[in-house]
């Protein structure tokens, strides 16, 4: 039979291996933190570097290329079943049109380049038109017809290669008017013979025109460089000395270039 101090000496013993366990158990744990803790840090170190050189930047990529690239909405685009006899055959739009943003456009004639900034957020519709016209190369080469010099319509008007006002490209879509539209120096607005028979033809404004009658889509704004060449061309009057009417000196169309 062990003796008491024999047993207090095993209890001793036990509890010592108990201790010993228990601060191995401990030490292991602090050692296994440690390296969870290092891991940790390492992967939020190398996620940082790789967000930064793009690594992962297929999300990102896909918002930017979405707010980079414009977005499209439908316009009805329709062929002129009409059988007027001075418009041009020509193929009508897919009616798929940016719909944000803007579009330069210049207009190069014999008096000089007249610079465009198409508005594709108002007018999609108009400024889709004009766009895919002048890619086609539509307007190269075709005389601006219409000038006019009153106190309430100072434009140019160009867009029908017959030259007869009666003309243009073969299709109509909606006139994009709120009915709050003016016509300062410096706008490019659609001509029409009436609501939704915008087409190709355009007039671009020189002098305030067109107070209290808001019926044309306004598409876009004439920087200033091409003012000062609307300027020179308003400077030589119109044929005949009239009002209005051909330009006293033809004024051509020699192409339009569309930026992008």
């Amino acid at each position: 039979m062990p003796t008491d101090k024999q047993r207090r000496q095993a209890a001793q013993r036990h509890l010592q291996k108990q201790l010993e366990r228990r601060a191995e158990q401990t030490a292991r744990r602090r050692r296994n933190l440690a390296i969870v803790a290092t891991v940790v840090s390492v992967l939020v170190v190398v996620g940082a570097v790789l967000l930064l050189t793009g690594v992962f930047s297929g999300d990102d990529d896909t918002e930017n290329d979405t707010t980079a690239a414009a977005e499209t909405g439908a316009c009805t685009y329709v062929a002129d079943t009409s059988g007027n006899p001075d418009l041009t055959e020509v193929d009508v739009p897919s009616g798929d049109v940016p719909t944000t943003g803007t579009r330069a456009v210049t207009m190069s004639t014999n008096f000089g380049d007249i610079g465009l900034t198409l508005d594709q957020e108002n007018a999609p519709c108009a400024a889709g038109a004009i766009v895919h016209l002048a890619e086609q190369g539509f307007f190269d080469n075709t005389n601006c017809h219409r000038e006019t010099n009153s106190p309430n319509l100072q434009v140019l008007q160009c867009g029908d290669p017959s030259g007869t006002g009666r003309g243009g490209a073969a299709f109509d879509y909606p006139t994009q008017a709120t009915g709050e539209e003016t016509y300062p120096r410096g706008t490019v607005a659609m001509a029409n013979s009436g609501q939704g028979s915008d087409g190709s033809q355009f007039f671009l404004v020189f002098g305030d025109s067109l107070e209290g009658n808001p019926n044309y889509t306004v598409v876009g704004t004439i920087d200033e460089p091409g003012l000062a060449v609307l300027d020179s061309i308003a400077t030589n009057g119109i044929a005949d000395g009239a009002a209005d009417g051909p330009p006293a000196e033809p004024v051509t169309i020699t192409a339009m270039t569309v930026a992008g």
